[in-house]
């Protein structure tokens, strides 16, 4: 099945799509199984049919999780943006040491796939069978695009972070 759930859940379980993106995604993807499923060990195809197929109570079962698994994260004292950030730092600094060009060949390939589509839905005339296909792709290729900005510039939750971090600065003074 093609249809991409973890992006899904970015939107409606925020903190199970921070686990998703980092060491700690078998745990994450175990806590969408049971919801979902019932069973801890479901497939990415199991989980994506689910969802595909799940209306407004899945959604609410899904938030539900994500408190669960929020509450349960703070109880273990792990900082799930903090390794999350580490994940990303070391993928970086990996790039750097083996000075890996790859990523930035996937990211240009993306970006000029992205804009391509794009370009190709606003100036083509596309028969409608073809159109939504493309429609497919470039939603795919926007979550893509949208990562890769969150790699190479930071995501908005460092973002909101360091905000918060300056608020609490300011407030001392």
């Amino acid at each position: 099945m093609s249809f991409n759930w973890k992006s899904l859940i970015k939107t409606f379980a925020p903190t199970l799509a921070t686990a998703l993106g980092g060491p700690l995604a078998g745990i994450a993807t175990r806590a969408v199984s049971e919801t979902l499923l019932g069973k801890p060990e479901g497939s990415d195809d199991e989980i994506a049919a689910a969802i595909t197929a799940g209306g407004p109570e899945l959604l609410v079962k899904l938030r539900e999780a994500d408190q669960k698994f929020s509450v349960e994260m703070k109880r273990l004292d792990i900082d799930l943006e903090k390794i999350s950030s580490d994940y990303r730092d070391s993928a970086r600094k990996r790039e750097i040491a083996v000075k890996d060009k790859t990523p930035a060949v996937i990211a240009t390939v993306s970006f000029v796939g992205f804009f391509g589509v794009l370009a190709v839905l606003m100036f083509r005339d596309i028969p409608p069978g073809a159109k939504d296909a493309l429609l497919i792709m470039l939603g795919s290729l926007g979550g893509t695009v949208t990562s890769i900005v969150a790699y190479y510039f930071g995501s908005s939750a460092g973002s909101a972070s360091k905000s918060k971090a300056m608020e609490e600065v300011l407030k001392g003074r």
